[in-house]
C-alpha cells in the first residue's frame, strides 16, 4: 500500500507553505477553490498558476474542466493537458456529459479523474472507463445523512474485486480521524485542505515533549570530572 496525499487548494500562498514540507505528491483545484483564491477560471490564468504549482515540487496537478456539452469539455481538457504533458491531470464531472469527454480524452492518453462522486454505481462507471481517479466527497455524502465512511469502504471493494487501477481520490474529509479511519479500512489516496494538514500537527502533547526537548537541549553538558568528584 503506498499513501498519497494531494493539497486541496487553489491558493499559491497556501502551496508555498505546505509543498516544501514534503507531504504531498501534488495539488487538487476546481473551480470553487479559485474563486474562492480570487484566481480567474481561464486557460491563461491556469497555465500561470499551474507553472507556480509545479516550480514548488508538485508532481501531479489536477486541474478541473468546465463545459455544459461532451464538446466544450473536450476542447477544455485538452488546453488543460497540454499546460504540461504528464504532469497535469484534468478533472471532469461523473456525469453523462462527462463520460463522454471521457472516452475522447482516455483514448488520447489524458490522465482524468471523475470528480463529484457521490455513490458507489458512479466508481464502477470510471473503472470501466478507465480513468486514473475518482474523486468522492466522503463529507457532503455525511451532510445527506448516509454514513460515508461505509460507502467509501464499500466503493474501494468494488474497484479490488474487479481489479480496476482507478485509486479513490478521498476529497471532503472534516478531521483526521476521518483520514486514520479510511486508511485503516484500505484507502491510500486523500486530497486535504491546509486546515486539516494544520490539524495533523496540532497534537498538544507532542508540542509540548518537543518544547521539552528544547529547553533541556539549551543546557550546557555538565563536565564529566566535575560531576564525579560532586557525587
Amino acid at each position: 500500500m503506498s499513501l498519497r496525499f494531494f493539497l486541496d487548494s487553489a491558493d499559491p500562498e497556501d502551496w508555498a507553505t505546505w509543498m516544501p514540507c514534503g507531504l504531498f505528491h501534488g495539488i487538487t483545484t476546481n473551480p470553487t477553490l479559485l474563486r474562492q483564491a480570487g484566481q480567474p477560471c481561464r486557460i491563461d490564468a491556469l497555465a500561470s498558476l499551474s507553472r507556480r504549482a509545479l516550480d514548488l515540487g508538485c508532481q501531479e496537478l489536477h486541474l478541473q474542466a468546465w463545459g455544459r456539452e461532451p464538446s466544450a469539455l473536450i476542447d477544455c481538457a485538452q488546453a488543460l493537458a497540454e499546460l504540461d504533458p504528464g504532469r497535469i491531470t484534468v478533472k471532469i464531472p461523473v456525469t453523462r456529459a462527462g463520460a463522454r469527454a471521457a472516452v475522447t480524452l482516455i483514448g488520447q492518453g489524458i490522465p482524468l479523474t471523475f470528480t463529484a462522486c457521490y455513490e458507489a454505481p458512479q466508481v464502477l462507471v470510471a473503472a470501466a472507463l478507465g480513468a486514473r481517479y475518482i474523486a468522492p466527497y466522503l463529507g457532503r455524502i455525511n451532510d445527506l445523512g448516509r454514513d460515508g465512511h461505509q460507502e467509501l469502504i464499500t466503493m474501494q471493494k468494488c474497484v479490488d474485486r474487479t481489479g480496476s487501477s482507478l485509486k479513490l481520490l478521498v476529497a471532503s474529509l472534516r478531521s483526521p480521524g476521518d483520514l486514520s479511519r479510511l486508511v485503516a479500512a484500505g484507502l491510500t489516496t486523500f486530497t486535504i485542505s491546509p486546515k486539516l494538514a494544520e490539524e495533523l500537527f496540532s497534537c498538544q502533547a507532542t508540542e509540548a515533549a518537543a518544547a521539552r526537548f528544547e529547553a533541556e537541549a539549551s543546557h550546557k553538558p555538565v563536565d564529566s570530572g566535575l560531576a564525579s568528584r560532586d557525587r
